[in-house]
């Protein structure tokens, strides 16, 4: 017999509820996203305010949309972190309303991870080494010793953060990373920018200086969007690429907002392939935030008995991936 368990994301610019089976099937995703004026970044509280706004309706929806009785629900799932605190608490508060109603454990679960789980659910990936690229973390990801263990990471912004903060130099509103890749394909004069990586880390926060000015210089939309994308994909392709080969593993996996886009998923297709191994990309439809991300975690959890009182429901705006136990992996 199935269970099922309800998804509550809210970390940042998404709002987003899901209903996913014990056995893997998303019975349905239903969100609403903060949309940042032209030129600005996320405002956490505004962003949290349309959460609050949207929470009942996008519930609503997502226990409609799946055709489960709510007497059915197992468990509430929530984005405890990481990620802005007003929208996490949003979030948590709507997730443990919805536990005291109906009767059920709360599950708090780890964005990150939920992208990671969701999208080895998703493509069948089994063992990979995984490159977590979104507006909040940038990482190269591999499970050791009961936790997924970080090899690599950025310095200082996010591959997200970089797109985003660049697109907003020129007008977007964020996210601006479909402009940008839009952009980017209208040119192939590359111009030379900085190339960070140390070690297996990579820093773009001089990658974003050296653009802005060369857009401020003059230099056409799109060249620079097609030189930024070409470094900071070569630059996480290169780290990812000396994870895998330190590791010998033969999956790679792009998870993460940024995953869809083609360019980087074209680099990684033939990093994979010279290495003989396989790669996988999260759906586009579940590549960004999502409420099946927390909702497929959150049953993996309760399954292993993982559940916190209805009273410490908290919300944990650091909260490294590294340090959180995994038991449903061996």
């Amino acid at each position: 017999m199935k269970d099922f368990v309800l998804g509550v994301e809210s970390t940042a610019h998404t709002f987003s509820a899901s209903v996913v089976s014990s056995d893997g099937e998303i019975l349905s995703n239903s969100k609403s996203v903060y949309k940042s004026p032209e030129g600005s970044g996320i405002h956490p509280f505004e962003a949290s305010q349309s959460h609050l706004a949207s929470a009942a309706r996008v519930l609503a929806d997502a226990l409609h949309n799946s055709g489960i009785p709510q007497d059915e629900i197992r468990a509430v799932a929530y984005a405890m972190g990481p990620g802005l605190g007003p929208c996490l608490r949003v979030g948590a508060v709507a997730a443990r309303t919805l536990a005291l109603s109906l009767g059920v454990p709360l599950v708090p679960v780890n964005h990150a991870i939920g992208h990671i789980e969701l999208g080895c659910l998703l493509t069948g990936a089994k063992d990979p080494i995984v490159l977590l690229v979104s507006g909040g973390h940038t990482m190269i990801i591999s499970f050791s010793g009961g936790k997924w263990r970080i090899l690599g990471e950025s310095l200082d912004l996010t591959l997200g953060q970089l797109l985003d903060q660049f697109g907003r130099h020129h007008g977007f509103a964020s996210p601006c990373g479909a402009a940008i890749e839009d952009a980017a394909l209208k040119s192939v004069n590359y111009l030379k920018l900085p190339y960070s990586v140390k070690g297996n880390d990579v820093s773009f926060s001089g990658l974003l200086t050296a653009s802005k000015a060369l857009l401020d210089g003059g230099e056409t939309f799109y060249d620079v969007a097609y030189s930024i994308q070409e470094t900071a994909f070569a630059m996480v392709t290169e780290v990812t690429e000396r994870a895998l080969a330190f590791t010998s593993k033969k999956e790679v996996i792009i998870v993460g907002g940024v995953a869809a886009n083609r360019r980087l998923g074209a680099m990684m297709t033939a990093m994979a392939k010279r290495h003989s191994s396989k790669l996988y990309m999260t759906p586009l439809e579940y590549s960004g935030d999502c409420g099946a991300q927390i909702a497929w975690t959150g049953w993996l959890a309760i399954e292993r008995g993982i559940e916190i009182p209805i009273e410490d429901s908290k919300v944990r705006q650091s909260w490294r991936l590294d340090t959180v136990e995994i038991p449903w992996r061996s």
